[in-house]
């Protein structure tokens, strides 16, 4: 076998192959990660320390035997912990299960330390040119591409989510913004069961999340969900923001008490704790009279009315961030829709009229 030095277009694409092992660090792999990589840690956040300081303050050659001490009893392991990965995986019993990706920070020594072990009991090894950091660096060089999109608008409550969905199974090209981000891009958005990524892993699973979709149809237009460029803790990077934010966006326009039953029937399942909370979370901005009424029908299980009042404040913030983009007039296409019918409102959308 071999080691083969690969830059990060070529990682990516061999990723869809072949298992990638991500030897940095647990905390550093925790922080943010390549999406569907696996920790093989060279060394411990501890021991990390420890080779970092001999590096800095003593020599390379102290840090090597430094790292060499810990290394030495974890090889077999290491390997075991490989073919483990390998033989549990189905999708990988498909492809040739001699062959692994392997990366660290910078593509230094910790990688080729674990490329070395691995090709040494003869697995086929691929290490990144230039390491983790490469990965980032592609990562936002991806926000700043031109792209088609088309941008599903609309008041809360019109079904943009499921819209999204059908529009998907319908063959059409999406990226769910909220599915990355795991939550619901209001308030009453977020999930205790399904926490939020940091910051950077957002970024991470966006990036390849929009590569994927442009090289799987490269002609499409992206449909996409009208967002805040905040959504619950994570930002949409500002470059990706704008290009959506000059985009066409087609309108659900969708009468207030159908949304309102819509809304009511999606958010009443939730505990009334964390309505309180998420009603509290925003009263300043919902006003002081309103929330405390919010909350007074929320405990009278009268949900419909608690979600009238806050309806109209997220209708009113929306139409506000509707108005600030440029030539609105231009790209706004209002599509007059009756109710909430996923099924109904994609057929509109893919019609001639409106795709043309």
């Amino acid at each position: 076998m071999s080691i083969d030095k690969i830059k990060i277009e070529t990682f990516l694409e061999l990723t869809k192959q072949y298992p990638v092992f991500d030897v940095r660090s647990p905390s550093e792999y925790a922080h943010a990660h390549i999406p569907g990589a696996y920790n093989l840690p060279l060394f411990n956040d501890e021991e990390r320390k420890v080779v970092g300081t001999a590096y800095k303050q003593q020599s390379r050659e102290d840090a090597i035997k430094t790292g060499l001490d810990y290394f030495g009893p974890k090889m077999r392991k290491m390997v075991e912990e490989v073919e483990t990965i390998i033989s549990q995986n189905s999708k990988l019993k498909t492809q040739n299960s001699k062959s692994v990706l392997v990366h660290c920070w910078r593509g230094g020594m910790r990688s080729t330390g674990v490329a070395w072990l691995l090709d040494l009991y003869g697995f086929k090894v691929y290490t990144l040119i230039g390491g983790y950091k490469s990965f980032r660096n592609w990562t936002m060089s991806q926000f700043e591409k031109p792209y088609s999109f088309r941008v599903l608008g609309g008041y809360t409550g019109s079904g943009k989510t499921i819209v999204l969905k059908e529009l998907l199974a319908r063959k059409e090209t999406i990226i769910d913004l909220e599915g990355i981000a795991h939550h619901k891009g209001s308030a009453f958005g977020d999930d205790e069961n399904d926490p939020q990524p940091g910051q950077e892993m957002f970024e991470n699973h966006l990036a390849l999340e929009i590569h994927n979709a442009k090289i799987k149809s490269p002609d499409m237009p992206i449909w996409l969900e009208d967002e805040s460029q905040r959504i619950g803790l994570v930002n949409i990077p500002t470059a990706f923001w704008k290009t959506i934010r000059d985009s066409p966006v087609y309108f659900l326009d969708i009468p207030f008490e159908e949304r309102l039953d819509y809304i009511t029937k999606e958010y009443s399942q939730q505990g009334k704790p964390k309505l309180v909370n998420a009603i509290i979370r925003i009263q300043k901005r919902l006003g002081g009279l309103d929330a405390k009424n919010a909350i007074n029908y929320l405990l009278e299980n009268n949900y419909k009315e608690c979600f009238r009042i806050l309806l109209k404040y997220y209708d009113k913030h929306y139409k506000k961030g509707l108005e600030q983009r440029e030539n609105l007039t231009s790209l706004l296409h209002n599509i007059k829709c009756d109710t909430v019918d996923a099924t109904l409102i994609s057929k509109t959308l893919m019609s001639e009229k409106i795709t043309a």
